[in-house]
């Protein structure tokens, strides 16, 4: 081999080379890596969501590098149509080979477990009204999935992009794995944008809905919840849901254990674990495999965009939801609840509920609302799982 021919193999085998393979030029790589750049800008610099979109970005940028190969199926565990003949499940792509715990719903489930033994249900036990507001911001899966059928999606697609609304990046995942694993990318990218977009989108709509009379409503202290109501509230909650609902069990019974670990006294060392270990690993192995599923010529679709769209669409109709819910509470209690609380009754904990006190402490300074706000959005979490496991009922 000359040198004439190896500098050809370098050329042929290189990335640019790749980007106009098969006489096209794939500008859709070049597009979902500006944006992979996008994502990292706001998550280091702005500080939004870093946790989540660090790994979710970077998956993205390593499946859009031309020429790689970290998300190929080559033994087509994912699509036989595909499979190699003779190839071996450790050739699949290594992205791939994270994503088989997207795809099995390991990872969101395990998100849950962590994301139980870092929740304190104490300002829900001292005030169980709050899981009316959390009911109320349920409302935006409700439009987005009526809104969604009207511009032709299927009933299964459908369901996985209204769960957008229940502002639960991992309760996201785990129903669209189910129902519509080829919208995972697109629907976990717009849950995780909205989450970390809640400070600039939820404040308007919050000032919209409400009066500044009402905004400026100081609420009473809450009671402190008893251990025995600490302990038994995970495993309560756990049967009498399932009972009625056995689809949502995964996400329910993970929730309710991490709770349990967290609360019962003895299990310190598991509750950490759950926590910070475990919680990081699988947060860093979801990130990055559901970050992987942008492929280019796969994601820049229409449908995309009409995802996104309804994704906004829900997380707004979501809030209005419970701020309506929580006007309705102030004039029952003749001005004792403060509407923006109900805001706080979506799924993403706490960043909600620190908007919610924001908010309060603008119209009167030293409001704290943050721990009433806290019980929306606890509820939230278990109204958001349980959402999707009626969906699935249904839709499966």
């Amino acid at each position: 081999m000359n040198l004439l021919d190896i500098l050809r193999g370098l050329w042929e085998s290189s990335g640019v080379a790749q980007l106009f393979a098969g006489g096209a030029f794939h500008w859709q790589n070049l597009v979902m890596i500006a944006l992979a750049f996008v994502l990292l800008y706001f998550a280091i610099f702005k500080n939004c969501e870093p946790l989540l979109l660090v790994p979710i970005a970077f998956g993205m940028l390593l499946v859009n590098l031309p020429g790689v190969e970290l998300f190929n199926d080559a033994v087509g565990l994912f699509d036989p149509n595909n499979a190699q003949p003779g190839a071996h499940w450790y050739e699949m792509g290594l992205l791939r080979f994270f994503y088989l715990g997207v795809k099995s719903s390991v990872f969101p489930c395990l998100i849950f477990l962590g994301i139980g033994a870092m929740t304190d249900f104490g300002p829900l036990l001292a005030n169980p009204s709050s899981l009316l507001l959390g009911a109320a911001a349920q409302l935006g899966i409700v439009i987005a999935f009526v809104l969604a059928h009207v511009l032709g999606f299927p009933s299964l697609e459908a369901a996985a992009i209204a769960i957008i609304g229940g502002a639960d990046g991992p309760t996201a995942i785990w129903l669209t794995g189910k129902l519509a694993p080829r919208l995972v990318g697109s629907v976990a990218i717009a849950a995780y944008s909205y989450m970390a977009l809640i400070p600039f989108i939820q404040p308007p709509i919050m000032r919209l809905l409400t009066t500044e009379k009402e905004r400026q409503v100081e609420m009473k202290q809450v009671r402190k919840a008893t251990k025995t109501e600490r302990i038994l509230f995970p495993v309560v909650v756990l049967v009498l849901t399932v009972f009625i609902l056995p689809s949502v069990a995964p996400l329910l019974g993970m929730l309710m254990f991490g709770n349990l670990l967290r609360e019962c006294g003895v299990t310190e060392r598991l509750s950490d674990t759950a926590q910070n270990t475990l919680m990081n690993i699988v947060t860093i192995l979801l990130g990055v495999s559901v970050g992987a599923t942008t492929v280019g010529t796969d994601f820049l679709q229409l449908e995309t965009l009409m995802i996104i769209g309804l994704g906004l669409v829900a997380f707004s109709f979501s809030t209005a939801g419970g701020v309506l819910l929580g006007k309705l509470m102030y004039w029952l209690t003749k001005g004792k609840v403060n509407p923006l609380i109900g805001a706080a009754g979506v799924s993403a904990v706490p960043m909600a509920a620190r908007v919610a006190q924001r908010e309060g402490a603008k119209y009167r300074p030293g409001n704290y609302l943050l721990m009433h706000a806290m019980g929306p959005n606890v509820a939230g979490v278990i109204g958001s799982a349980v959402m999707a496991g009626f969906l699935l009922l249904i839709f499966q």
